[in-house]
């Protein structure tokens, strides 16, 4: 018997019932014509530092849209669809401005006009800002307004070295993820304007690649070269944690160029080193524990161990109203408890290398027939791959059904085995497809500003209570009141609060064999 099997079998039905799952879904707020919104985050949404549920992230025009841990995937689908239609009841009522649906952004003004995520006066929220402050003098403020989802996932009785064991094998098979959901395969042309692309135009306002599946998560999307060097092992929670302390702590020479502040004594960064906080690591999926206030999120998974998998590599579809379907909900669920049931050897410096490889052949040519990617040392086909992959998740699926009571995971599974025999049922080639067809050649800043005045005419059309409302206006007030009495209770000075948050003692240094 495999040890997927047995993993399978050890498993209860209140084990499986007890999967939690949450999502974190970022969008642009624009014009209509797909222009990028300058205006200030709105105030009726509430404060973006204190709100559990609406918040931002890069960029002041960047809403976050976050929510809480679900046992029922289709309950969670159900709250992203609320938070959604108060957030386009706000901006309906103070003007036109919609959601952008697709990952790739609207039109962007200059890199310098881009409005960075603004949360107040405290110490926190000033950290939070200058942390993106940082941000855009190290890789440019047009990366960051690349938006996703990300899908936090996790089930009772699970260790860190399981949790570890999941991501190993997740980065290995994430290129499924890419060539199934990816869903950014073309940009404005505004968004690369000036720089190194090697994309091909798809008439006169778009480029793309003819076999790309996400974009994003290429070589013009979340990448940073500086980070590349950081060959990031996750063996264990000790070799993980210490390579992001090493990032964390020691200076690197090109941002002590930039400075911590610049002549004119503004903030520039919050630190010299690789990366200023944990959240500035890239990748397709991270371990997470929720941190205390003020706590460091390296501090608490080396205090606490890991508490759930936050998956990063999910474009927003455009063609589903809050950018992810349960379908795709259901189909993350089984392909994580693949991962977390199969072996899952440790990985080396050279399969880190080619899965970065691989990473970037899917997202750049995964619908390039007979593409092949790097296994075990030898050559195979993504099809083929991806086919086998599929065949192993059948049990995972109807154990999952059998603990519901329903078909919904075997038929999330069957819609991902149709989708792998018809490529063009893609939502990358959809996109590539549709902007194609449009009048003129399309565009595929006119293609996402349709799918987005649509997108905001389905949602406010749903129904929608009084009570509803209430809940919302007064979640939104009780975390404007949080920020205010967070400025109120400051009285540290805003440098000595840097020092001391950045401080390597606060990452929970492992203490060495017979130290007191």
């Amino acid at each position: 018997m495999t040890l997927l099997n047995q993993g399978l079998q050890a498993l209860t039905d209140a084990k499986l019932k007890g999967i939690r799952r949450g999502i974190e879904k970022e969008s642009l707020r624009v014009l209509p014509g797909g222009a990028l919104a300058d205006t200030p985050h709105p105030a009726a949404l509430g404060s973006a530092l204190t709100h559990p549920r609406i918040t931002t992230d890069f960029s002041e025009s960047q809403l976050e849209l976050v929510t809480a841990a679900h046992e029922d995937a289709q309950a969670c689908i159900d709250e992203l669809t609320e938070i959604h239609q108060f957030v386009y009841r706000v901006l309906g009522a103070a003007g036109n401005e919609r959601l952008w649906v697709s990952s790739m952004p609207c039109k962007l003004p200059s890199d310098d006009a881009i409005p960075i995520g603004r949360y107040g006066n405290s110490n926190v929220g000033q950290a939070k800002s200058v942390y993106r402050t940082g941000l855009g003098f190290r890789y440019g403020r047009r990366m960051q307004t690349i938006s996703g989802i990300h899908y936090n996932w996790s089930m009772p009785g699970v260790s860190s070295a399981d949790y570890f064991a999941l991501i190993r094998n997740f980065r290995r098979r994430s290129f499924m993820l890419l060539y199934l959901f990816g869903a950014s395969p073309a940009v404005c042309p505004d968004f690369v304007h000036g720089q190194p692309h090697g994309l091909i135009p798809l008439g006169d306002q778009t480029l793309h690649l003819p076999h790309a599946t996400s974009l994003r998560m290429g070589r013009l999307g979340y990448q940073s070269d500086a980070q590349s060097a950081l060959a990031v092992s996750y063996n264990d929670l000790e070799g993980y944690g210490a390579s992001l302390h090493d990032a964390l702590t020691r200076s690197y020479p090109p941002y002590e160029a930039i400075g911590i502040t610049g002549p004119d004594g503004e903030y520039r960064q919050l630190a010299t080193s690789l990366l200023q906080i944990e959240n500035e690591f890239y990748g397709t999926i991270r371990p997470k524990r929720v941190i205390f206030p003020g706590e460091r999120p390296l501090h608490a998974l080396r205090e606490r161990g890991v508490e759930y998998v936050e998956v990063r590599c999910m474009d927003l579809d455009p063609f589903e109203p809050v950018g992810i379907s349960v379908q795709t909900a259901r189909f993350l669920d089984i392909f994580l408890l693949h991962c977390l049931l199969d072996e899952s050897p440790p990985d080396t410096p050279d399969e880190i290398a080619a899965l970065a490889r691989n990473q970037h052949q899917t997202a750049t040519n995964g619908r390039e027939p007979g593409l092949r990617l790097e296994r075990n040392n030898r050559q195979q086909t993504l099809d083929d791959w991806a086919a086998e992959l599929l065949s192993e998740f059948q049990p995972i699926a109807k154990a999952l059904d059998a603990a519901d009571g329903a078909e919904h995971y075997q038929l999330a599974l069957q819609a991902a085995r149709n989708t792998l025999r018809e490529p063009a049922s893609l939502p990358s080639a959809r996109v590539i497809a549709a902007i194609q067809a449009a009048p003129g050649g399309g565009s595929h800043n006119r293609f996402t500003d349709e799918r987005s005045a649509a997108t905001r005419e389905l949602l406010t059309a749903l129904p929608w209570t009084e009570q509803t409302e209430q809940r919302h206006r007064d979640l939104a007030a009780r975390s404007q009141a949080d920020r205010q009495h967070l400025e109120a209770m400051d009285s540290m000075p805003f440098e000595i609060y840097r020092q001391e948050y950045l401080s390597p003692y606060r990452l929970n240094v492992p203490s060495e064999p017979g130290a007191d």
